[in-house]
């Protein structure tokens, strides 16, 4: 009614990369991609290694039989082996030498691919060697590769889907719960979110806390709306009996300090009663035709206060004037008691403007909205706070809107929006 912002509106939408669902399922892809990267680092290495092993194995089988086939052969080369420095890569000499022995060597030179070469010394000084194509071994690990990437990307199409759609479910059930929140805030006491879930589940768990919340609030709320109407109800009895008592008082300036002060009780009980009957939702609207504007001005008269009347259109708006009459009285009077300084109402049409050109509504009213029993601020005056709580109850029982807000040139203002969807008859 006040239009202050709900502390829960606005949250994440369906596309927002705040929202859960984006989160968890970012969470989950991430996770993915880093076990797939592991694992498929683990098995191209072991792979690679696996190679490798058995290519030095072969090529130090293929050196061991060469060898042997030098020496039985009388110094005589076998075919297909490397003999002496011309056909021996230099790299692979040098790396002999330096061995005083069997050495191996990747020569990644060659077109058709890597080549392992092994050498060693034989008689005479002279070296011997033999070389392994290992192009097969690396084509078999690139297609190992490609295997691990595919296989991947296939587990990640399935996965990413059913990340997102289980992180919908728990991100559905949480908004149900945000949303009952919401109505519960916004004073729907009975609301209730109903099991979402599994016992033991965590949404389950704040589903639970959240229905025991509003329970316990409006057990709360009904034991002080009940205290409020017999209180009230209590009082009216011995208060007419005091109201009645005082008019037999002689004349003088005691008598009207009581007088007064009983008036100013009186008031406030009355206030008292009809914020029971608010809250008991027992007050209806009993609308009809009537021009606002003359309406706003009898009530603006009633008042006795002075105030800046100015009707633009004078339109007959459907409503209860007796409740907007209540309603417009509260706001003028809520001006001149805390707002202060020049009063002025605008009428147009099905809108009523009030304002004044005091200190403005504190923080704290345009934040959590009218307050019984609390002004908001020390410089705004003091009272029961009961004038603006009524004019919100009221507002609602003839479906009107009420809003608080405060003017950028100073002092508070308060728009009261009729409904105007239907039309006088002719």
């Amino acid at each position: 009614m006040t239009g202050a912002r709900h502390p829960f509106a606005g949250g994440p939408g369906l596309w927002s990369w705040r929202s859960l669902r984006w989160k968890i399922a970012a969470l989950v892809i991430a996770a993915s991609c880093g076990v797939a990267l592991a694992v498929g680092g683990l098995v191209h290495q072991a792979t690679a290694n696996r190679f490798q092993k058995e290519t030095r194995s072969r090529t130090h089988e293929a050196l061991e039989s060469s060898v042997d086939e030098y020496h039985r052969n009388g110094g005589v080369p076998p075919r297909d082996t490397a003999f002496g420095p011309e056909e021996i890569p230099t790299e692979l000499l040098r790396r002999v030498k330096d061995a005083n022995g069997v050495a191996l060597w990747y020569d990644e030179t060659q077109r058709d691919g890597p080549w392992l070469w092994a050498a060693q010394p034989v008689d005479g000084g002279e070296i011997l060697g033999v070389m392994m194509h290992v192009g097969t071994e690396e084509r078999e690990l690139a297609a190992l590769d490609r295997t691990i990437i595919k296989v991947s990307g296939t587990t990640l199409l399935v996965i990413v889907p059913l990340s997102v759609l289980l992180t919908e479910l728990l991100s559905r059930r949480l908004r149900h719960v945000a949303r009952t929140a919401r109505r519960i805030a916004d004073g729907e006491l009975d609301a209730r979110t109903g099991k979402v879930g599994h016992d033991g589940d965590e949404v389950t768990g704040i589903a639970a806390a959240v229905d025991s919340m509003a329970q316990s609030l409006q057990q709360r709320l009904l034991d002080e709306q009940r205290f409020t109407a017999d209180v009230a109800h209590e009082l009216r009895t011995p208060l007419m009996g005091l109201v009645t008592s005082t008019e037999l008082l002689p004349d003088g300036p005691a008598t009207e300090l009581v007088r007064d002060r009983v008036r100013v009780l009186r008031a406030l009980v009355e206030d008292l009663l009809e914020i029971s009957r608010l809250d008991a939702g027992a007050e209806a609207s009993d609308a009809r035709f009537v021009p606002v504007g003359s309406v706003v001005e009898a009530s603006v008269t009633r008042t006795g206060e002075p105030v800046l009347t100015t009707v633009v259109d004078n339109r007959q708006v459907s409503t209860d004037p007796r409740r907007l009459d209540r309603i417009i009285a509260n706001l003028v009077l809520n001006a001149h008691r805390h707002g202060g300084g020049r009063v002025e109402v605008r009428v147009d049409g099905p809108t009523v403007v009030v304002r004044d050109h005091g200190p403005g509504f504190p923080a704290a009213l345009l934040a959590d909205g009218p307050q019984r029993f609390r002004t908001g601020a020390s410089e705004r005056g003091h009272g029961h706070g009961l004038g603006l709580t009524i004019a919100v109850g009221q507002a609602r029982v003839i479906g009107a809107s009420l809003e608080l807000a405060n003017a950028p040139d100073g002092g508070a203002v308060a728009v009261l929006r009729l409904p105007d969807g239907d039309r006088p008859p002719d």
